[in-house]
């Protein structure tokens, strides 16, 4: 049985960030991080503070080498108190394995099941349509339940870049359909950042009046600059959790392309920043913030796209509001 009485998330942080450099950031990337390397990254995220932390994916490894070691890199993972360490699950078999890692006492205590607004990136992205998915999204609530809390993710949440304009509706009969499996947390995903704040906030009100006993998650991606006021949005609208990644890495798989240009997550750096100088609290120590930045950095070997690493914090932190 999950115990989350013990949860950081209520700590009094006035929102919970996930960590998503080590999952959805590496995901992306060509260099094979060594799991002792990844390993270290998760647990300096848990150690400055971050509630949930995406540790890695049950992904085929033909698909996406980069997360071959999921199990490897779960056992050898140190766990700090209260937080949540996720992994992502795509099919049953995901799911089983996930499973079986838990029995043998190192298992993730969040899985996150995936679905597509739109079935031509289901097809690319999950290698099955709709409503394929939907029938695996049933077996695997059931075959999971109680032993993870559930995250359902739903990409492409505000607008698909083969499809269009995704309707509203449809994304929120979706949210609906986790509700009906027992997922009682729900990302929603602009996953080639497409979203603007005004559609971000109705999405977020509507969806939070339709189901109030559904935690909603936002999950921007900065492809087009607009990550940082589609959060601010979603906070105003009464989101509380927020997905982002160090460094803005990240995307989709490097060997499923879709979008162009620069299509990361936002930077946690300067989500964080930019939270903390409108009085909104983390939970999340600044100055070590930086110094993993720092660290992300050097393991990919390159310059990220985080501005506060350049710039520095916001000097003017506790009284700019």
């Amino acid at each position: 049985m999950l115990n989350t009485s013990l949860s950081r998330e209520d700590d009094g942080r006035d929102v919970v960030l996930c960590e998503c450099f080590a999952r959805d950031g590496l995901q992306h990337e060509s260099v094979m991080l060594p799991t002792a390397t990844k390993v270290d990254l998760i647990r300096r995220f848990a150690d400055i503070g971050f509630a949930r932390i995406e540790a890695t994916s049950y992904s085929n490894p033909k698909v996406i080498p980069q997360f071959a070691d999921a199990s490897e890199l779960l056992q050898a993972l140190p766990r700090a108190a209260g937080a949540f360490y996720k992994a992502t699950c795509a099919n049953l078999r995901a799911v089983e394995r996930a499973l079986a890692d838990r029995e043998a006492g190192y298992g993730a205590n969040e899985i996150s099941l995936l679905v597509s607004a739109t079935d031509t990136h289901s097809l690319k992205n999950l290698a099955r349509s709709r409503a394929d998915q939907w029938q695996n999204i049933a077996q695997m609530a059931a075959a999971a339940a109680e032993q993870f809390r559930l995250i359902g993710t739903i990409s492409m949440a505000f607008g698909c870049p083969f499809e269009g304009w995704v309707d509203p509706e449809s994304v929120l009969a979706d949210v609906g359909r986790f509700r009906d499996a027992g997922v009682r947390y729900v990302t929603l995903g602009d996953t080639t950042g497409t979203a603007t704040p005004r559609v971000t906030a109705e999405m977020f009100r509507r969806m939070r009046s339709a189901y109030p006993d559904v935690t909603p998650i936002a999950h921007f991606h900065d492809t087009r600059g607009t990550g940082l006021v589609n959060y601010v949005a979603a906070l105003d609208a009464g989101v509380r959790h927020f997905d982002c990644a160090m460094g803005g890495v990240g995307g989709h798989p490097a060997k499923v392309k879709y979008g162009g240009g620069h299509t990361g997550n936002v930077s946690s750096e300067d989500l964080i920043d930019l939270f903390e100088n409108m009085g909104v609290k983390t939970g999340i120590d600044m100055q070590a913030l930086l110094e993993t930045a720092e660290l992300c950095e050097a393991v990919l070997g390159r310059e990220l796209h985080a501005r506060v690493v350049r710039s520095g914090l916001n000097p003017l932190r506790g009284a700019a509001r």
